[in-house]
């Protein structure tokens, strides 16, 4: 095992390494893509079906809990089925549902399928982290992650782009269905390379299937990886684990990392959906800025958030991820600080400009956050306790947008504004933490620190 092991740690960067990079990193575009959209034609949603503002709220709010059960059910599923199969089953959820919502001809309809798509996406997230970490060699390890998270950025920037076109060149009430009908079919198309990633060798090694292992890890030696694997795949199934029990070692065995994890991810949730939420309710309305021009915000920002990004995947294998998680938590907060400065001046563009900035920020946090947590899990563990830090994030994702409106309705701007910085102290805090008593992973192959205290 240490030799296969070894051989996947010490490899060249090829072809197959970029193919699961790009593969995987749309799993990350379409969240995004779906996010950036929703709040783009919200408000044309609104005005076609006569609903009031607590019903238009419910259509982002009822994403995050779809999340939250989508993560940490899946995440589970992942560590007792294996990566492969959830990589298509999650993609067709999502593509499925998100194509349906379309055609939806009312609000209760268009909420049940907002639930059910949201459930897709939130698979997504704990098979696709697991993955990337286990293919990828070491030395990559951290850029290859932070790659893939890149792609979030990429699905905002082209969810801007569809907006602006179907706001102004197409009827409100066809324009915002093609804009899904779009989505469903990157998702669709993406499940036809999607078939040539094969099951993670990691995954096979804990389920005692060395035999599968090593013909894959040839495959990617080779740079041919296959849709078929051969019969000895079918054997040896792996321990049956019940989600119950592999939670239970998760809180027992390893508290610590997944405290880690379930701050961190509560942290750059809640402060950046709080953001986005916050920017269309409350400082554009303040500065007059026309519905039809917020997507041009949004666009804007995305290009921020790729900058951010960009330079989170160059720091995080050469300042370590005690560093550069730390530095971008604490650039977050000062972000918003600035954002709130630039609302009390009552300028679009100074707010353009701040908002901007604070994304860069922000989208640099989260993404050298998931790396960060997802490779101190343990194999066998590794997709559950990504779940599980992902459905504790999206409590912070549902919660932030409600508490930041009851501050600024009662309080005023600046005080909602004060919270929201407030929401990435928790990560710095934590960061500081875990830069003490904590594991560095820079240079670290995942065995190396499954086995540390």
């Amino acid at each position: 095992m240490r030799t296969l092991l070894q051989r996947l740690d010490n490899a060249s960067w090829n072809r197959f390494h970029t193919l699961i990079t790009v593969v995987l990193g749309i799993g990350w575009l379409l969240d995004s893509f779906e996010v950036t959209l929703i709040n783009n034609v919200v408000g044309v949603v609104r005005d076609q079906w006569h609903l009031s503002n607590l019903q238009a709220s419910w259509i982002l709010s009822i994403w995050f809990i779809g999340l939250m059960i989508g993560a940490s059910i899946f995440g589970y599923l992942a560590d007792r089925f294996g990566r492969k199969r959830l990589f298509i089953y999650t993609l067709l959820l999502y593509g499925t549902f998100t194509f349906l919502t379309a055609f939806a001809p009312n609000y209760a309809v268009l909420l049940a399928l907002r639930f059910l798509t949201a459930i897709g996406v939130g698979a997504e997230y704990a098979a696709v982290n697991a993955a990337i970490s286990e293919f990828v060699p070491g030395r990559y390890r951290g850029t290859a992650n932070a790659m893939v998270m890149n792609f979030w950025s990429l699905g905002a920037i082209i969810a801007a782009l569809l907006s602006l076109y179907v706001l102004t060149m197409l009827p409100p009430t066809l324009g915002w269905r093609m804009a899904f009908g779009f989505g469903a079919l990157i998702a669709l198309s993406t499940i036809v390379l999607r078939r040539y990633i094969p099951e993670s060798p990691r995954w096979l090694l804990s389920q005692n299937n060395r035999a599968a292992a090593e013909e894959i890890i040839e495959q990617i030696d080779s740079h041919t990886p296959s849709m078929k694997l051969s019969k000895k795949y079918q054997r040896l199934p792996g321990p049956s684990r019940s989600m119950w029990s592999s939670t239970r070692e998760l809180v027992t065995r390893y508290p610590g990392r997944l405290a880690f994890g379930c701050l961190l991810d509560f942290s750059e949730a809640s402060g950046y959906y709080g953001m986005f939420a916050f920017l269309p309710l409350f400082i554009l309305p303040t500065l007059h800025v026309q519905a039809r021009s917020v997507p041009l915000f949004y666009l804007i920002g995305g290009i921020g958030a790729l900058v951010g990004g960009l330079i989170v995947t160059v720091l995080l294998d050469r300042l370590g991820r005690k560093l550069t998680v730390t530095l971008f938590y604490s650039l977050s907060v000062i972000g918003v600080l600035i954002l709130a400065a630039a609302s009390v001046q009552g300028s679009d563009s100074a707010v353009l400009a701040a908002f901007t900035l604070a994304n860069v920020f922000a989208t640099g946090s989260w993404v050298s956050a998931y790396p960060t947590f997802t490779e101190l899990f343990p194999t066998h563990l590794r997709s559950t306790g990504v779940g599980l830090s992902v459905s504790f994030g999206r409590i912070g994702a549902f919660a932030a947008p409600f508490a930041l409106t009851l501050i600024a309705t009662h309080y005023g701007m600046l005080p909602a504004l004060w919270l929201l910085a407030s929401y990435w102290g928790i990560g710095v805090v934590t960061m500081l933490i875990w830069a003490v008593f904590g594991t560095e992973a820079k240079g670290k192959t995942l065995e190396e620190l499954a086995a540390t205290n």
